[in-house]
């Protein structure tokens, strides 16, 4: 249990103490709103994943002067396929971390994951400027990525893969790239679904075509 976590159950405990003693002098227990209650079981059930990826100042020149805030990039994830991500501005940097978060939970994507280590096949992506490759690994590979590319795997719970980005190195719109990389991954199941065929035919199919494959390979 983390520090963190730890300190936030202390608080509740001291809250729900202070509540008791109201009750014993007669005074009336404030009900938490739903918003409230659901908020705080959030924060101590769940177990997400944060990757601050860049912090930005930007400056907004307005009729009276300059308004200057902070925009923030981040990554949430849960570590079991779950990812999202998401950009927000705040005259502070925690508010803009804070605010960021909660707009990237809503962004949530299932990202299928091959025995719940790697994707199932390999996907190229151009956003911009920026074109990502990933490609699946065997396991023991490790993540070979770097900068908001390993992020976003590591958020979403990928331990082996192969990716690179070329191009330009924005972290935004590589982010991006990332995401929608990984929203375009399928699984056997879902091509199956979308097919209109059983899970078996298909794999009888791709044995069939790269058993047909290596032997035009063989005979030259």
């Amino acid at each position: 249990m983390t520090d963190d976590i730890q300190a936030k159950i202390e608080a509740l405990e001291e809250q729900n103490v202070r509540d008791e003693q109201k009750k014993g002098r007669g005074g009336k227990q404030r009900r938490p709103k739903k918003d409230e209650s659901k908020e705080k079981r959030t924060e101590l059930g769940e177990s997400l994943v944060e990757k601050l990826i860049s912090i930005r100042r930007v400056t907004k020149v307005v009729k009276g002067g300059k308004n200057m805030r902070f925009s923030a990039l981040v990554i949430v994830g849960d570590g079991k396929g779950k990812v999202g991500y998401a950009n927000a501005k705040a005259r502070e940097v925690p508010d803009a971390i804070k605010k960021a978060v909660g707009k990237a939970k809503k962004r949530f994507i299932k990202v299928p994951m091959k025995f719940g280590k790697t994707v199932h096949h390999d996907v190229n992506y151009y956003k911009g400027a920026s074109r990502v490759v990933i490609r699946t690994a065997k396991a023991g590979t490790g993540v070979i990525a770097g900068g908001a590319m390993r992020s976003m795997f590591e958020a979403t719970g990928i331990h082996d893969v192969v990716a690179k980005s070329i191009g330009t190195n924005n972290s935004y719109n590589v982010v991006r790239a990332t995401f929608n990389a990984l929203k375009m991954t399928e699984s056997p199941r879902d091509v199956a679904k979308r097919r209109g065929l059983a899970i078996q035919d298909l794999n009888h199919r791709r044995k069939v075509l790269s058993s047909k494959k290596w032997i035009d390979e063989a005979l030259g």
